[in-house]
């Protein structure tokens, strides 16, 4: 969805997934913590505090990102800047398996094509004798 189409609720909640979320799976955390004050202030809205609560705690948001509410703490009308939400991230391997280093996927990718021209030590040593010898 483009900024223009976008709406202050799907703005919240993307920036959500993309800040709090995507550092947390950086971490391999298993949680991890919203504050509705912080969020409101970082995409600079003027009172719509329940707007970001709503949002926060919409099913949408915990089934796009596969998230559980866990917890909250706050005052009993749940709509404050002061209110914190807790989070848990669901099992989906198809996300987490995003979430690793993409040069780290790559481990092992020559692995056969060494093992062809006698191992990876065997190759190196064999083209620093050319180099070598080309040298002099």
């Amino acid at each position: 969805m483009n900024s223009v189409t976008m709406s202050d609720s799907d703005l919240i909640r993307e920036h959500v997934a993309k800040l709090y979320l995507a550092e947390a799976r950086r971490q391999s955390r298993t949680r991890f913590e919203v504050n509705v004050g912080a969020v409101h202030k970082a995409l600079g809205l003027r009172n719509r505090v329940p707007l970001v609560c709503a949002a926060l705690r919409s099913a949408k948001f915990l089934k796009e990102n596969h998230v559980r509410l866990v917890a909250q703490t706050g005052p009993p009308s749940g709509l404050s800047t002061t209110v914190t939400l807790t989070y848990e991230i669901l099992g989906d391997s198809k996300r987490n398996s995003q979430s690793v280093d993409p040069l780290l996927r790559l481990r092992g990718i020559a692995k056969e094509l060494f093992q062809g021209l006698g191992g990876g030590e065997t190759f190196i040593r064999d083209e620093r004798r050319k180099f070598s010898d080309r040298s002099h």
